[in-house]
Parts: C-alpha cells; structure tokens; sequence
C-alpha cells in the first residue's frame, strides 16, 4: 500500500443518547489528534450533545506534554467548552494525564479514564 493510500486515523461518531461516542482508530500523531478533535468539533456544531465520550484508540507514541498544551489552546472557542468530555485512553492513560490539567485550566470539563464505563458514568452522575 502506498503512502497515499494509507488511512492515518478513523473517527467514528455514535449518537448515544444524551452524549455523542467518538471512536478514534489508528495511529497517534499531533496532526491525528488535532484533526480528529476538530471533526468532533464540527459533529458537534452539526449536531450538538450533552457530552463527548471519547474512546481514544490511537497507536504509537503519546503527545507529549507541549503538543497536548498547544493542542487545547487550539480548541479553545470551538464550542466544546460546553460540554462535558470523557476522553477514554485505555492504553496508556498514564502517560496523557496532564491533557486533563491543560483542559480544565482552559475552561473544559474534562477528565481522563482508562475504562468506558467509569467516564460513562462520570458524565451521566459525575460532579460538574
């Protein structure tokens, strides 16, 4: 398969009723993520939810923590400021901890997991 015939990343959207599920698929890049987090933005401008459940299955090596910094300051006045996000790592959660800090100190309601069904229930019951 060819460099332009590969597909870097996959995002799929699931209407789960109050929140949108976003499956995020393939390899973890700062250009993957910042794309993937824009078409979540436009999904939810399209469309808008209560909540993001976000089930980040990207492969390969973390952002680091200047990428995910600079990554939020992007995402600021998108509208995602909002709504509550559940961003769902389950492989290595411990090494994307710090998004959480850099989300909240700019305004999102955000927290990490490493399990679907605890940020399920953060955003149904979990503190606002």
């Amino acid at each position: 398969m060819s460099h332009a015939e590969r597909v870097p990343f996959l995002v799929r959207f699931e209407r789960k009723s109050p929140h949108l599920r976003v499956q995020v698929i393939g390899e973890s890049t700062l250009e993957n993520t910042l794309a993937y987090w824009r078409a979540i933005a436009e999904e939810m401008h399209s469309e808008p939810a209560d909540s993001i459940l976000l089930v980040d299955e990207l492969l390969g090596e973390p952002l680091g923590q200047h990428e995910w910094l600079g990554l939020v300051e992007q995402m600021q006045g998108h509208g995602l400021e909002r709504v509550r996000i559940a961003h769902v790592r389950p492989h290595g959660l411990e090494l994307i901890e710090y998004c959480e800090i850099f989300a909240r100190e700019a305004g999102f309601n955000a927290r990490v997991f490493d399990d679907e069904h605890a940020a399920g229930l953060w955003l149904r019951y979990g503190e606002t």
